[in-house]
């Protein structure tokens, strides 16, 4: 089996490839046919000083390059003429047509050709505004960076037989270019579709003590489900930053699921943070998908922690049942038992899920593990169990607490391997601020955020099939340098 480091593509081995071998990489994995198409048809029989395929990989080298601005991009086309040439546009000065003029000379009049001064190749900001508007308006009507998105899904699928076994979510805030005050004059924000949101963290530090913080912003909430082993999106939504990322991730599993059936039968573990731990939602992943939720657990006993015996960082236990009269379980579906005799408190060992029953299997830690118990008889005769080398084995339905209680148990190793991988989503998150220019940008609007963001995720997507489809999958992750040296 593959260890996390030696995957069949790692962002981690970067390198050699110039910067326009990259570019060349994302154009030919892009399946962009569609978009082109439906651009070109948008201008008609327009001028076509600036070809719309070549505006099109202009765009795609702005995003690739991680220009935070159409104005940056300019000045690089501008400077580059390998770039220039890269795109489709010509990489000589252009020139319009002489304009004429009449002029008496020597009693009478004469026609005088001027010609027009030498201009850059590159597209002007007017151009790429309007190119852009084009694009924005594509998106909203016919959805063509996202049908792109599930194309390379699709194509990602076959290539990697196991992408999307292991898949993730998060939602990450995005900043409006607005600072969302509301103008006195009509009450509305520069941005009126943003709004404000807000993500609150919690722990507890090396004291033991709780810390909470709070982050507010105003703009967008991004919301991404991604495969956490090869750290590529799956699938994404904009909404204002208002909205419940529970709510979201409930829509968006429920329409990936139904657009790729596929996808649904061969996930096996989702995760996320705390903040989407719901009994509701991990009893609809399981029940409906047969995927395993990996959601942290937050703390919601507060009871306990009212009372004027307790302590700060004590474990909080309550009894599993009247059957079970030693037997307590934790927030994070720990099961621990209490000698009848000594009262010493042990965690009984994880022995799996029962899928048939819909139970999690725990087994008496002395028998597990070796230990002496001096109330091993009693605690065995009062439960009703044969005293034997297996142990007192005891039974916890998913249904005791769908919160707590998942097929793959908060407190087990498995459960803590799987998580680890949501780390993934995060470093997502990083490139899509770092290298794909989220970090500081100037878009406002709803579309206008959708269409950029989209666009971002899809070249991340492209320079994973287009390292796989070159025979390079060990450099499918690398971004900004790697991986594209010639070879020969």
């Amino acid at each position: 089996m593959a260890t996390e480091t030696n995957l069949p593509f790692s962002w981690e081995q970067v390198d050699k490839l110039s910067d326009l071998r990259r570019l060349e990489l994302v154009l030919h994995a892009l399946p962009d046919t569609e978009i082109i198409n439906a651009l070109s048809e948008m201008r008609g029989n327009g001028r076509n000083e600036y070809p719309v395929a070549a505006m099109w990989r202009a765009l795609i080298a702005g995003i690739v390059f991680g220009h935070e601005s159409v104005e940056s991009l300019i000045r690089e086309l501008n400077r580059n003429s390998s770039l220039l040439c890269a795109c489709g546009f010509s990489s000589v000065p252009l020139q319009s047509r002489p304009r004429h003029r009449i002029e008496p000379s020597e009693g009478r009049a004469g026609v005088i050709a001027i010609d027009s001064p030498p201009r850059s190749p590159a597209p002007k900001s007017s151009n790429f505004s309007r190119f852009l508007s084009n694009v924005v308006s594509l998106e909203e009507q016919r959805a063509v960076v996202s049908k792109m998105i599930d194309t390379m899904r699709g194509e990602l699928m076959e290539l990697l037989g196991d992408f999307g076994e292991n898949l993730g979510y998060d939602g990450k805030a995005i900043e409006s270019h607005s600072t969302g005050q509301r103008s006195r004059r009509t009450g509305e924000t520069s941005d009126p579709e943003a709004d404000w949101g807000k993500h609150e963290y919690s722990g507890v530090d090396s004291n033991a003590k709780a810390w909470t913080k709070i982050k507010t912003w105003f703009g967008y909430r991004l919301h991404i489900i991604a495969d956490t082993k090869y750290e590529l999106p799956v699938a994404f939504s904009l909404t204002r930053a208002c909205v419940s990322e529970a709510g979201e991730l409930d829509r968006m599993t429920e329409f990936l699921f139904g657009k790729e059936p596929g996808l649904k039968n061969r996930c096996r573990y989702l995760s996320a943070d705390k903040g989407l731990d719901s009994a509701a939602l991990k009893k609809k992943l399981w029940d409906d998908y047969l995927i395993r939720p990996i959601i942290d657990s937050r703390g919601f006993w507060r009871q306990e922690k009212q009372a004027k015996s307790y302590v700060e960082g004590q474990k909080i236990m309550r009894p599993l049942g009247s059957v079970h009269g030693n037997i307590f379980y934790t927030e994070r579906a720990e099961v621990w038992c209490r000698c009848p005799v000594s009262g010493v408190e042990r965690k009984m060992a994880f022995s799996g899920f029962e899928s048939g029953r819909d139970t999690l299997k725990f087994r008496c830690p002395a028998a597990a593990y070796g230990l002496g118990c001096k109330g091993w008889k009693k605690c065995h005769g009062d439960a009703g169990c044969v005293t034997n080398g297996y142990g007192r084995v005891v039974r916890v339905p998913l249904e005791r607490d769908r919160r707590i209680f998942t097929p793959t148990p908060r407190s087990s190793v498995t459960w803590r391997r799987a998580y680890k991988r949501r780390n993934a989503i995060e470093r997502i998150n990083s490139r899509i601020d770092n290298s794909f220019g989220f970090e500081k940008h100037f878009i406002r609007g709803k579309a206008k955020m959708t269409a950029r963001v989209g666009l971002a995720l899809a070249v991340m997507m492209a320079l994973g099939v287009g390292h796989i489809k070159a025979g390079r999958p060990e450099c499918m992750r690398s971004l900004v340098s790697g991986c594209y040296a010639d070879t020969g």
